[in-house]
């Protein structure tokens, strides 16, 4: 064994010398290369990847669930935030199941199964109430989840007492509920409608306008005209202020967070609402041919007057007025005259129009929209930004009121839209849910990778082959010459010339089974 190991040494030993520089390094860093990709391999493979088992569950369930995952061995993260914990990959349909199977994630509020299950015959009336309103609860908020938009839902029902006499005035029920919905999604009026429908159906004596809903961002759904019912008050134009603003907004965040991200675009909007109401009476009187300026003639009057002749002109100085008769009046002399007189009356008919108008409140006056984009000059060209600046000009121009606004709107229009793009920094780190993919240049690197090294092991090999073929072509030839080969004439055989004789022939014919004889002997020695 100390012999093969000294030969295998030496036959290193020698292989490595008899090779130049420039093969040396090939042979060095080829190795080197292998050992890396070996380990980056290794640590890549070895490496556990972590995905979302359950999210945004309470974290006292998260506490629950990470004991219970302790305690079966299985490796877990709590992922920033407390509400959801990640799990090996590979481990996560089988954990589902179990836990699944175990009551995992627990609620936290019973259901009609729970009720079922615990109102037995010692439960105290109290008892029963609180399963059933507590079971009652969970089952609408249930309902509320199936709608579309709605991602979670809180119930909080108050149920009044019974009276003991039948005289009592019945109390009503009322409802809270909260929602957490969809990030910019809307619900329309009949929408609204159905989610109080829901809540009032599914109790008794409770009325829609008995319930309030509110969002995540503690803004209210209102139901049926309620939503059109603002007062005067300043409490009531400020919601209303606000509500206009945050249509805007999500208008505004939906278009461009589907063009560049939901996460990539921040919007605000501000508007100067008109909230004067306004009631005033027209009496209009207008002609019926608007071109002409001209109605219709319901009656027409003329006279005309002619006159030719001689007429007596009368002349002299009439009676004093004190009575004194001082007159010189005479008759006058004869003349010649002529007399003419037209006159013409027309009554034509007008359009008489008689308006009562109600203008309503709430009309923009002037608006303000101010984006800021998550990027730099190289991410968002000059052009881009343009067109960003083009929509949200679009948008304020049908927006406003153009009577409220003013002759001058559209000039300063450039100073209300404000867009900035800049990187931001307040974006939180999000733990990956998806399994990472090895890229296409990776498969590439391990395919070239194992084609060098298999090219160096068949060089290796094949550089030993000739090695070893070499010294035993000169163990043979150092072998034969040892051989004294006797006279072919000789009529005398021996035992010793019989095997000679075999021998060369065997190194003749068969050189290769003849070399194996000799190592074979060799080793033997």
């Amino acid at each position: 064994m100390n012999e093969r190991m000294a030969k295998i040494r030496t036959d290193v030993k020698e292989f490595w010398s008899g090779r130049t520089k420039k093969q040396k390094i090939t042979y060095v860093g080829s190795a080197a290369a292998v050992i890396l990709f070996a380990a980056f391999l290794t640590f890549y493979l070895s490496k556990t990847n972590y995905v979302a088992l359950y999210t945004d569950v309470s974290r006292a369930e998260i506490g629950r669930i990470k004991e219970q995952l302790d305690s079966q061995g299985v490796s877990s993260k709590i992922a920033p935030g407390g509400t959801s914990i990640l799990v090996p990959q590979e481990r996560v349909d089988d954990l589902l199941v179990t836990l699944a199977a175990e009551g995992f994630p627990a609620t936290g509020t019973p259901g009609y199964a729970f009720f079922f299950e615990n109102a037995g015959f010692g439960t105290t009336d109290n008892e029963f109430d609180m399963i059933k309103l507590g079971a009652t609860q969970t089952e609408i908020a249930n309902l509320l989840r199936t709608i579309d938009g709605v991602q979670d839902a809180n119930v909080a029902i108050t149920l009044p007492k019974q009276g003991v006499f039948i005289s009592d005035t019945t109390q009503k029920a009322t409802a809270a509920v909260t929602l957490k919905t969809n990030p910019g999604h809307q619900f329309n009026e009949s929408q609204i409608n159905a989610l109080y429908n829901l809540v009032s159906n599914g109790v008794s004596n409770l009325s829609p306008e008995d319930i309030t809903i509110i969002n995540q961002y503690a803004e209210s759904f209102d139901y049926g005209a309620k939503n059109n019912s603002y007062g005067t008050s300043i409490t009531d134009q400020m919601t209303v202020k606000k509500t206009i603003e945050r249509d805007l907004q999500r208008q505004i965040q939906m278009m461009l967070g589907t063009m560049m991200g939901q996460d990539k675009v921040i919007v605000s909007v501000t508007t100067d609402i008109d909230f004067k109401l306004e009631n005033r009476e027209e009496n209009l009187v207008l002609p019926v041919d608007e071109e002409s300026m001209e109605g219709i003639a319901l009656s027409v009057q003329r006279i005309t007057e002619t006159f030719t002749g001689n007429n007596p002109l009368a002349g002299g100085t009439p009676m004093a007025e004190d009575g004194t008769d001082n007159a010189t009046f005479q008759e006058g002399t004869l003349s010649n005259g002529d007399y003419e007189r037209l006159e013409e009356t027309i009554n034509n008919e007008v359009n008489r129009i008689r308006k009562e108008i109600v203008e309503s409140p709430y009309k923009i006056r002037d608006i303000g929209i101010q984006v800021m984009v998550d990027g730099n000059e190289e991410t968002i060209p000059v052009e881009l930004k343009g067109e960003i600046e083009n929509i949200l000009k679009t948008i304020a121009r049908t927006s406003v009121d153009k009577e409220a606004a003013g002759v001058n709107f559209e000039d300063t229009l450039d100073n209300k839209i404000i867009v900035t793009v800049q990187p931001f920094s307040g974006n939180a780190d999000q733990f990956a849910t998806t399994t990472p993919v090895i890229p296409i240049w990776g498969y590439i690197l391990v395919a070239v990778l194992l084609l060098i090294i298999g090219v160096l092991i068949f060089m290796f090999f094949r550089s030993r082959r000739k090695a070893r073929e070499m010294e035993e072509e000169t163990i043979i030839e150092e072998q034969l010459a040892t051989f004294d080969v006797d006279d072919i004439n000789s009529d005398v055989e021996t035992e010793g010339t019989v095997r000679r004789k075999q021998l060369e022939k065997m190194a003749k014919e068969k050189p290769e089974e003849f070399a194996k004889l000799l190592r074979t002997w060799i080793a033997d020695e």
